[in-house]
């Protein structure tokens, strides 16, 4: 009796990533190592896929699934939330948007009773304007925050339209059947913001024309004043406020020049889509990811394997080309702690998101399960890798 009393306490107190459901499969997600994965779920319009691998000392990518109501309000509008945030310079920006953004948009869609793309910018808004609030109230004890951020991709599915948003370079890729031939194509939704684009830079330069140094080439890499890649971001207030390009902000991240305007902006791009039936799935991913495989590679892996696990095989294929590209092997690549991790590649997060046309067409009006999960929200262990 006292060993089952000692068995069942320690359940309860094992953490959200290493516990299961009753049938044994991954309720909340599963942890090995720098991997946390989930490999399949059901959403209110499929079913999905999800998994984070570590590189960084502390994990910088955070992401979440949400999936019934869109509002504060029980009678909807019902739909799935899916948001991937890539932070950077530090996880306190992806944290805090992967606790508000979400409460956000539902503030918004319960004033409008709707879903919009008006409701989605509002939401990014208040975030930066939150995160923003963060910073100038810790500035003298942590100016640190003030040069932290993230890029945000969100995707929601609602009344059979698929929105798009965000702002950073992480992606969207939507898996398509043509319909002549049978196969499965990648489409890209999302516009990236990374000046290695040479549209993000014409941007830059237009929006900044007196200030020849707006993005530099800095040791073969295209960067925004010479510091970060991306010309949109929630946070690094330090290029957009100038009250914060100033002690006791760290040297190197201060300007010379005062800032007469915002460098970055947290405005996304965001886009509409009518699911058609052909529409698969859709993959959302931090940079991490897209740095080893093309917008087809990815799709093809989804659609060529069971759905169970795709998105930890991403993840995993994504690994094996880093440590190829090294010239070494994908084994001994699973032994590097991480921190050291962050040299062979970056933090990776992967949602994989299946789209059942009976229940997108239904979704409106079916309140079906809902659904609140966070990936890698908890910082992952120092143990030794088995990835």
């Amino acid at each position: 009796m006292l060993s089952q009393l000692i068995k069942l306490l320690k359940a309860c107190w094992l953490p959200s990533s290493n516990r299961y459901d009753n049938n044994g499969s991954d309720g909340v997600g599963r942890q090995e190592g720098l991997l946390w994965y989930k490999d399949i779920g059901k959403h209110l319009n499929g079913e999905y896929s999800m998994a984070v691998v570590q590189a960084n000392m502390l994990l910088e990518d955070q992401s979440q699934i949400e999936s019934g109501s869109l509002s504060f309000l029980d009678s909807g509008p019902y739909g799935t939330f899916v948001g991937v945030y890539d932070g950077h310079g530090g996880p306190e920006t992806s944290r805090y948007v992967n606790d508000h953004l979400f409460q956000n948009l539902k503030r918004f869609t319960t004033e409008q009773n709707a879903m919009s793309m008006d409701v989605i910018r509002k939401a990014y808004h208040a975030t930066e304007e939150g995160f923003l609030s963060i910073v100038a109230k810790q500035w003298t004890v942590k100016p640190q925050l003030a040069a932290v951020g993230t890029c945000c991709l969100v995707a929601v599915v609602c009344n059979g339209t698929l929105y798009i948003a965000n702002a950073g370079d992480s992606r969207a890729v939507l898996g398509r059947t043509v319909k002549a031939t049978g196969e499965v194509i990648g489409i890209q939704l999302s516009v990236e913001h990374n000046a290695s684009i040479d549209s993000v830079r014409q941007e830059l330069h237009s929006l900044h024309p007196d200030d020849p140094q707006i993005v530099v080439l800095k040791h073969n890499v295209w960067r925004v004043k010479g510091l970060i890649q991306i010309s949109r971001s929630i946070g690094d207030v330090y290029l957009k406020k100038a009250e914060f390009n100033r002690e006791p902000l760290y040297a190197k991240f201060r300007l010379r020049d005062p800032i007469k305007r915002p460098i970055l902006t947290a405005d996304p791009a965001i886009s509409m889509h009518e699911i058609q039936p052909t529409d698969q799935f859709f993959i959302l991913a931090s940079d991490g990811l897209w740095e080893h495989l093309s917008n087809q590679d990815a799709v093809d892996i989804v659609q060529n394997n069971p759905r169970n696990g795709s998105a930890k095989r991403l993840v995993k294929t994504a690994l094996q080309e880093a440590a190829k590209k090294r010239e070494m092997r994908y084994t001994d690549l699973k032994k590097i702690d991480r921190g050291v991790r962050r040299h062979f590649h970056d933090d990776i997060t992967v949602v994989v998101v299946f789209l059942d046309s009976n229940l997108v067409s239904k979704a409106s009006s079916w309140k079906g399960p809902t659904l609140s999960l966070k990936g890698g929200g908890v910082n992952l262990s120092g143990k030794t890798p088995t990835t």
